[in-house]
């Protein structure tokens, strides 16, 4: 194999996918897997504040939550269910929900829903999180349904990517594998 061969075939990445009611949809960016190096990213908060992973999250565990829209069902328990673990986990864990919602759009939800324990931020801008994450779904611009913990030295321990979008995360594993580091 020559070098021009070898450099082509380190380019590729293999193609992933999750379906949304049983059709195929194609996710942008590398596979996050357990033991790398969270990467860093930049997304807008409900004040339409940039927020920076690291900045905000350093130091402490944690759980990133991805969801499609918070104005869908599914997505709306997920986040429901996750405020309210966050409730109990203490200051040392930080849940962060992120979207394609725009930002004043999720602090409407958050006010109705009465979620005040996690925060939510939108990708909306440059799907920064889909992208460096690898979970823009990206014929619809949307993030698949995924659940990360990062730990406190920034170093991903937990992912789970749903493969079905429209179907909710195991929140048994996840929290077990939280459990486990707090």
């Amino acid at each position: 194999m020559d070098e021009n061969t070898n450099e082509e075939t380190k380019k590729e990445t293999v193609k992933r996918t999750v379906t949304m009611q049983g059709r195929p949809m194609a996710l942008a960016g590398d596979e996050i897997k357990v033991g790398m190096t969270a990467p860093d990213f930049k997304v807008t908060d409900n004040d339409m504040l940039p927020l920076k992973f690291s900045r905000s999250y350093g130091g402490k565990v944690a759980v990133i939550s991805a969801v499609p829209s918070l104005d869908t069902p599914v997505c709306d328990l997920q986040t429901r269910r996750f405020n309210k673990e966050a409730e109990a986990l203490g200051p040392d864990v930080g849940v962060l929900t992120v979207s394609m919602d725009l930002p004043f759009a999720q602090k409407r939800w958050c006010g109705a829903a009465g979620v005040k324990a996690l925060r939510t931020a939108s990708d909306y801008q440059k799907a920064d999180f889909g992208k460096s994450w690898g979970v823009l779904i990206k014929d619809l611009r949307l993030l698949a349904r995924a659940v990360f913990i990062v730990d406190r030295d920034g170093i991903v321990k937990y992912a789970q990517i749903v493969p079905e979008v429209t179907s909710e995360p195991n929140y048994d594993e996840v929290l077990t594998a939280l459990r486990a580091m707090v």
